[in-house]
């Protein structure tokens, strides 16, 4: 009874390691992808038409299950899904309401730079030794 215990573990343990390997690396959407949602937004905004509203949406809905992009990025692209819709009457208030978060999209949604270390300076050698 003793060794049923580890074994049970050990095949729990060797029938879960395939879910985990079988992760494939997801690329982080190109900086080009937020840039033409974020026209097609600015277009929704300004023309106040189906097309391009909807268009907007799809666009930004599809990368709402992106792996790789923060809660902030979602949040904004929730936003457009949200607002980026066709009005009776096209005001400030709902032009600005769908520009807001189109002009926040490339930036909050761009791709981390992972900073490089920088080298050491070489130490001097030229002074002399304290004793």
């Amino acid at each position: 009874m003793n060794q049923t215990i580890p074994m049970r573990a050990f095949l729990l343990l060797a029938l879960a390691l395939p879910a985990f390997a079988g992760q494939a690396y997801v690329p982080w959407p190109s900086t080009e992808t937020f840039r033409s949602i974020q026209l097609d937004a600015f277009r929704c905004s300004r023309e106040n038409q189906d097309a391009p509203c909807r268009i907007t949406r799809s666009k930004a809905d599809a990368l709402m299950d992106h792996p790789r992009l923060p809660v902030i990025c979602k949040d904004v692209l929730w936003t457009l899904i949200e607002t980026a819709t066709v009005s009776p009457s096209n005001g400030y208030k709902r032009r600005d309401a769908i520009d807001k978060p189109a002009r926040r999209l490339v930036n909050i949604c761009a791709e981390p730079v992972k900073k490089q270390s920088k080298p050491k300076s070489p130490q001097r050698s030229g002074f002399p030794a304290s004793s």
